[in-house]
């Protein structure tokens, strides 16, 4: 998939199993309650706080969880202040690491980041050091059977879609960062359902990775994907499946 890392088609697969070990509303309720803080609680004027509720909603988390989330935000309720921060790194392979994080204590977070990275062959970047070979997108991923190829086309093109894909059962949606509100407002309108619609970023180049270094990096990456800190992690590899199967197994 040019342009597109293989980490994104594996943490998809890997979702119903973080949502198991309530890794997902982690994460969610941490972007609820940082939206809510720099946009506001009314989702109608909050791009990425209507984004992040979606998202909460998707993964069934009740909605006095989200409530809550979004008034520890606006400061009606009492919590934790997060601060946002962006690691960048480089792990097995060479390949990039873009890593966004909310944390409550940074010295505690950064050692804890810097000892997966050194644990498996990665390292600590400076700031600006993989961030340029990574754009950012809109991306959705629509079930292939809730639309046609076709259909979607006429929709989403005039909307400001780039390009549509499809990746197993999804057609997966790219879109410049500030058409993906236009775009998914053109779904809703058609009654076209999405499984997910996002910010993300994209490499501009991809790294094949294999071998001992294809299995340190997937190590890597789920002990990263595990930290109750970390976000996101973009990241521009490319890994053979079967490796990934052999991973998994």
């Amino acid at each position: 998939m040019s342009g597109h890392s293989k980490w994104s088609t594996i943490k998809r697969k890997k979702g119903k199993a973080d949502a198991e070990r309530g890794r997902t509303f982690t994460r969610l309720i941490k972007e609820i309650t940082i939206a809510a803080r720099h946009g506001g609680g009314d989702e109608s004027s909050n791009p990425r706080l209507r984004t992040a509720v979606q998202a909460a909603k998707t993964a069934n988390m009740p909605s006095a969880n989200i409530d809550r989330a979004i008034k520890r935000g606006t400061g009606e309720l009492p919590g934790v202040t997060y601060e946002e921060i962006v690691y960048e790194g480089y792990g097995p392979g060479g390949v990039a690491l873009y890593i966004d994080v909310l944390t409550d204590n940074k010295n505690r977070t950064v050692a804890e980041i810097r000892h997966v990275l050194g644990k498996y062959g990665g390292s600590m970047g400076e700031s600006g050091s993989v961030a340029w070979m990574f754009a950012k997108k809109g991306v959705v991923h629509i079930p292939t059977a809730n639309t046609t190829e076709d259909d979607l086309m006429m929709i989403v093109v005039d909307a400001g879609a780039e390009d549509i894909a499809t990746e197993e059962d999804m057609f997966v949606i790219t879109t410049q960062a500030g058409d993906l509100e236009a775009v998914k407002k053109a779904l809703e309108e058609n009654g076209i359902v999405y499984e997910s619609a996002e910010i993300t970023r994209e490499p501009s180049s991809i790294v094949k990775v294999e071998g001992k270094s294809a299995e340190s990096l997937l190590k890597l990456m789920d002990l990263l994907e595990e930290h109750d800190d970390v976000q996101n992690i973009y990241s521009n590899f490319d890994i053979d499946d079967s490796v990934i199967e052999a991973f998994n197994s």
